[in-house]
């Protein structure tokens, strides 16, 4: 049966909403939870109180973000059930792990340590609280860690195989599943893009203050704070997204291809494409602008190795599919008499290759049937929307060369006790939003760049989803728009209602008669 492709459509629009909208909260949890960390530390050593000052009121934005990221996180996991029943059934045996242990051993943890943040104040020694902010950073970054492990199994699904007697994917591995190089690669770097979101939230509002002449002394501490951790984590998601490349470049070489628009196998070592215009009819790059050497070294670590081009990809798919056929051929024999050896024989040949045989599925019922042009057809299936991956890839990159330069800029103001002028506060203020568009243009990369595989060589996103009507998923979606929506004004006010109070009209700091603005006479 073909997959009504409006329910396939809506269904990862409405995951994709949800993700999108999730991924907002929980980078800056990530982030903030290290930076409260450091000033309760300095705390603890110094026993200052205006970094017990700084640690509660950052603490009160932190712990807003973090009730936005449950309330959207809980309501996304949902869909695996309602959305996505056959991908839940299909593969849930692997994902479902990571999920639950991250609900056990993370979430719970976390919950438990955010509440005796706020209320253990005035209950448990300032070093027993120290530690529960640490323990409190670390539950954030566990609990990222479980997820990245399962989303990364979809990039490259180790540790598993099809087992024809249930007719799922089943572990054969689980060490293999929790150790996936691409698990790593992504864990490390999505964490620090999550410090560097922090450091940019403390670095903008802190400006903000200075350009105001509020909490003077306050905001020139948080700033210093931001600008060290802040430049530590911005070159860090730069040299640990080289390995991710590398990763990707193994385990999904279309994906690759296609984030440089190549359309052919160039000589090694391949080179970068810093700019350029993808025509996807003509399967060309126009006005290209290119970089010796660096995509070789990025995608291979070598000057020998070639990078294989989308062409070259799609005619291994039609391979692939082809050889999948026999599979899918054995696997229905193996549902009808589950002891035909032969036929497990077949099966155990070509298993690897049997999900692109159901890449056909979304064009015909039966893909024994399939016909050189149907076969064609879903080989050109597996390039993904280059266009939008070669953009999305680019203004990531360019957000993350910024933060190195804002954050080194800011640390050696900082280090020359010149934090008030002006124009940099300005600036440091208008790029609070660019952390937020560079991790949320890394998802894309990393999940539409996936398509059309919802598991990567095992499972097509147009076979996972539910037996739903469009008319129900239209409901559910506007659901969760206007759920969401309305999730989204309540942080913006709690947020901005906060923020501007400050730590002053909160009552942690001291309010100073002789504080002034900033003005070009005090630069």
């Amino acid at each position: 049966m073909i997959v009504d492709p409006d329910v396939v459509g809506l269904s990862r629009l409405q995951f994709a909403l949800t993700a999108l909208y999730h991924f907002l909260f929980v980078p800056l949890t990530l982030g903030l939870a290290f930076m409260l960390a450091i000033m309760e530390s300095v705390y603890v050593m110094t026993r200052r109180e205006v970094w017990k000052r700084m640690t509660q009121f950052w603490g009160v934005l932190f712990g807003i973000n973090f009730a936005m990221g449950v309330a959207t996180g809980v309501t996304m996991e949902f869909q695996f059930g309602t959305n996505w029943a056959y991908y839940s059934h299909y593969v849930g045996d692997i994902f479902g792990a990571p999920l639950a242990i991250e609900g056990m051993m993370a979430f719970f943890l976390e919950g438990t340590l955010v509440g005796l943040f706020f209320f253990g104040w005035d209950r448990i020694s300032p070093l027993k609280h120290m530690l529960v902010t640490w323990f409190l950073a670390l539950a954030t970054s566990l609990s990222a860690l479980w997820i990245l492990i399962a989303n990364a199994w979809m990039q490259n699904p180790v540790g598993a195989a099809f087992n024809p007697q249930t007719m799922r994917m089943e572990v054969t591995s689980f060490k293999e599943v929790i150790f996936n190089p691409v698990a790593q690669s992504k864990f490390v770097h999505t964490v620090s893009a999550g410090y560097t979101m922090g450091a940019m939230f403390v670095l903008s509002i802190s400006a903000w203050y200075l350009l105001r002449g509020r909490n003077v002394d306050f905001a020139k501490r948080s700033m210093t704070v931001a600008a060290s951790f802040g430049l530590a984590a911005s070159l860090s998601v730069v040299v640990l997204g080289d390995e991710s490349g590398y990763t990707v470049s193994e385990n999904q070489k279309m994906k690759m291809a296609a984030i440089e628009a190549m359309w052919e196998t160039e000589p090694a070592p391949a080179s970068f494409t810093l700019f350029g215009l993808p025509d996807v009819k003509a399967r060309e790059t126009h006005a290209a602008i290119r970089v010796p050497w660096v995509m070789g070294l990025i995608g291979t670590r070598s000057i020998d190795q070639p990078i294989p081009g989308i062409a070259a990809l799609v005619d291994d798919a039609k391979i692939r599919i082809a050889d999948g056929i026999k599979a899918y051929d054995a696997m229905l024999i193996l549902r009808e008499n589950k002891g035909d050896e032969q036929a497990k024989a077949i099966l155990a040949a070509h298993d690897k290759d049997m999900g692109y045989a159901l890449l056909l599925k979304r064009f015909m019922d039966d893909p024994r049937k399939a016909t050189p042009a149907d076969i064609q057809k879903a080989a050109d299936s597996t390039i993904p929307n280059v266009p939008v991956l070669f953009w999305s890839f680019r203004i990531m990159v360019a957000c993350g060369m910024y933060f190195i330069f804002l954050f080194g800029y800011a640390f050696w103001r900082s280090s020359t006790r010149r934090l008030d002028g002006r124009r940099f506060l300005k600036v440091a203020l208008w790029s609070l939003p660019l952390p937020w568009v560079a991790a949320e243009l890394g998802w894309i990369v990393a999940e539409y760049g996936r398509q059309p595989w919802a598991i990567e060589g095992v499972l097509p996103t147009a076979l996972g989803a539910s037996s739903l009507t469009a008319g129900q998923v239209w409901i559910s979606l506007g659901g969760f728009v206007l759920f969401y929506t309305a999730l989204a004004f309540v942080d913006g006010y709690l947020m901005l209602k906060f923020a501007r109070k400050g730590p002053d009209g909160l009552g942690m700091w001291p309010k100073r008669p002789d504080a002034i603005p900033v003005t070009a006479q005090t630069v």
